[in-house]
């Protein structure tokens, strides 16, 4: 039975081999300090954290998510540690993006656990406010035996004031590299995907009509509210971001007296539920359900797929998850009984060591058949729910090899998101997730130019890099073009040596571009000047309160700068320039793509740092770069790629262009 602690309550640890499991409603990092009989850390090697995830006994996750699982092991521990000291941090609080401090996000959830899942204490971390760290709880030693208790100690001043008051010298310096090895982190991870119905389990709950803009509440027994997803957008589709009704549509509480009185529940459902989704085939008898395309929870046809894809991501993740964690036991169990066979002087006479180390291996394969049976079982449904989701998925969800493209009409309303490509895990090669990213853009992409080694051992050449980089650079632009409305998405292109002719062709020839690519040192000038002084005037115009007061015939359509062969053609104040449309541009509709090697890069030193982490790196090649927010998998990336001697990408962009121009007329 599990021990539910309250703040200072402690409970026995039967186990030497425990997992401590933290769900947060954001990404934080999570680390462990080991402590002596005092509870005194005596150097930054006494620190598990994500620059330094592995101590002996100890391993913890390396970038920030918002589920962890760290595993621990007593047996391990030097007689020198009595305690071990779970700790969390929101990564964003020093960045300036994000929540600050934990009183404005969800109370953590801490669960400790044996390796088959069996929780054995669990703890809620309430009453935090200002607090951007804590010490969430404590493995402890007293008398031999082990204990957990739990903690919730806050600390305003983040990891610096945390470590300085565990008594860390070095805190300020630990504090500093761990945000920095988060923030590197963080550059490489994909958006969190939507949260799971209450029920936890996707595949295997009836939908439920989902809640509407106006809606706090779903009915009695339905999933509740879908929160915003990652970005702080709605989850519904078109339509949700608008103003919202009166507050119950009671009457205002300061009209006079005598008016209308409004008793309805100011929280109860006041519009039509969606129609229900699409209802599953009947399965035979012993078999599961068939899948079907559009069965998650949303209002309309495109916000279930969403839902749906990104509930097939955290399947695959999940599945994978547990299929490690129990080899990873399998494996830790047939090394201890191993040892304890070589450890004992009885079993090396004769053949009982032998027969003891053949049936060690025996339940080891017994216990990886086990697990690998229940991977494949999960797998085999997700690639048949794949098979039915792929077709169905509208032009922004889909690849380019999909017969939507070829029925293809410039859309009236912009989708939820779109498709930068493919994801996948080692243990599934043969699935692919779409990756699917939220629109308007809330961060700029960098497409890496300077990777020359693939997966499989292979060699690309720099000059085929560059080229694989620009043609992955003009099929994303290609896609945005191609998903919003005639004339709300405008391109520019900076190529200061002219070496992306060839790749930009597409863009260039069916006159989708706002003008011709920037060439030399003053076009680079020009473009960057003008972009960084609309900045100025939606800003200005903003926090003035008078979004309409902008100049006449201002184009008020979201604007993208493709960024080539960095850092030729920039100076300083150029780089400047980038950075602050990197930082202050997507709030005014200003984006970026880079197409960039970093290691040419370097020259500029810190001064670019910041403009790194603000973008997500995406690469021309398959490369497992990118991690979830979920359970840290590191994912193989897939760049979108156009089938070798199709005319889909010209056919679309020539509508494209052809719709802008009878827009502008």
């Amino acid at each position: 039975m599990t021990a539910e602690l309250v703040r200072g309550q402690n409970h026995p640890l039967s186990q030497s081999r425990l997992e401590i499991r933290i769900s947060a409603g954001t990404p934080v990092a999570a680390a462990a300090a080991l402590g002596d009989e005092n509870g005194r850390i005596h150097g930054t090697e006494w620190v598990a954290h994500p620059g330094a995830p592995v101590q002996p006994g100890l391993e913890v996750s390396r970038q920030a998510a918002a589920d962890h699982r760290l595993a621990v092991d007593l047996d391990a521990m030097t007689d020198a540690v009595h305690r071990v000291s779970v700790l969390l941090a929101l990564p964003a609080a020093n960045a300036g993006a994000g929540p600050a401090r934990f009183g404005s996000v969800a109370a953590p959830f801490v669960a400790v656990t044996g390796l088959d899942g069996t929780e054995v204490a669990s703890y809620t971390i309430t009453g935090l406010n200002l607090e951007s760290a804590v010490v969430a709880l404590e493995l402890y030693r007293r008398q031999g035996a082990w204990k957990v208790r739990a903690v919730g100690q806050g600390y305003a001043g983040g990891l610096a004031e945390l470590f300085a008051d565990q008594g860390l010298s070095e805190a300020a310096q630990l504090a500093a590299g761990i945000d920095e090895a988060v923030a590197k982190g963080l550059v490489r991870s994909v958006q969190a995907p939507p949260p799971r119905t209450p029920e936890g389990d996707r595949s295997r709950q009836a939908a439920a009509p989902a809640v509407g803009p106006d809606q706090g509440a779903a009915p009695q027994g339905a999933p509740g509210p879908v929160p915003p997803a990652y970005g702080g957008q709605p989850a519904g589709g078109q339509g949700q971001g608008g103003p919202q009704p009166p507050y119950g549509g009671a009457t205002d509480p300061h009209a006079p007296s005598g008016g209308p009185v409004d008793y309805s529940h100011p929280r109860r459902q006041t519009s039509a539920p969606p129609p229900p989704p699409p209802a599953a085939p009947p399965a035979h008898p012993g078999q599961p359900a068939r899948p079907v395309a559009g069965d998650a929870t949303g209002w309309s046809m495109e916000e279930r797929l969403y839902n749906q894809v990104w509930g097939m991501f955290e399947d695959l993740a999940r599945t994978a998850a547990a299929y490690r964690s129990a080899v990873d036991f399998a494996e830790s169990r047939m090394d201890k009984e191993l040892e304890q066979a070589l450890s004992d002087p009885r079993s090396r006479i004769g053949g009982q060591g032998d027969a003891a180390r053949e049936a060690a291996r025996a339940r080891y394969t017994q216990l990886v058949d086990q697990a690998r049976a229940s991977l494949d079982r999960d797998l085999d449904q997700l690639a048949a729910e794949s098979e039915v989701v792929e077709p169905a998925l509208p032009p922004a969800f889909a690849r380019w090899d999909n017969p939507c493209w070829h029925a293809y009409r410039v859309p009236m309303e912009i989708p939820m998101a779109l498709r930068l490509g493919d994801l996948r895990l080692p243990e599934a090669e043969s699935i692919r997730i779409p990756m699917l990213l939220r629109l308007p853009l809330e961060r700029g992409l960098w497409i890496d130019s300077g990777r020359t080694e693939s997966l499989d051992g292979s060699f690309t050449d720099s000059h085929d890099m560059r080229r694989l980089a620009m043609d992955t650079a003009v099929a994303h632009a290609a896609r945005l073009l191609a998903v919003y409305p005639a004339g709300e998405f405008t391109v520019h292109v900076v190529d200061p040596a002219g070496s992306g002719a060839q790749a930009l062709a597409p863009l260039t020839q069916t006159g989708v571009l706002a003008g011709p690519p920037a060439q030399g040192a003053a076009g680079v000038t020009e473009v960057l000047a003008r972009l960084t002084q609309r900045v100025d005037l939606v800003q200005m115009a903003l926090r003035g309160g008078a979004p309409d007061a902008l100049p006449p015939g201002f184009d008020t359509s979201q604007q993208l700068l493709i960024v080539n062969d960095f850092p030729h053609g920039f100076d300083d104040r150029a780089v400047n320039q980038l950075r602050y449309l990197v930082d202050e541009g997507p709030s005014a509709g200003v984006h970026l793509m880079m197409v960039a090697d970093r290691e040419e890069s370097a020259g500029y030193g810190p001064l670019l740092d910041p403009l790194w982490r603000s973008l997500l790196r995406l690469t021309a090649v398959p490369d497992d770069h990118l991690a979830d927010p979920w359970v840290g998998h590191a994912w193989t990336y897939e760049p979108p790629s156009v089938p070798p001697g199709s005319e889909v990408l010209r056919q679309v962009l020539t509508q494209v262009a052809e719709a802008r121009r009878t827009w502008n007329r």
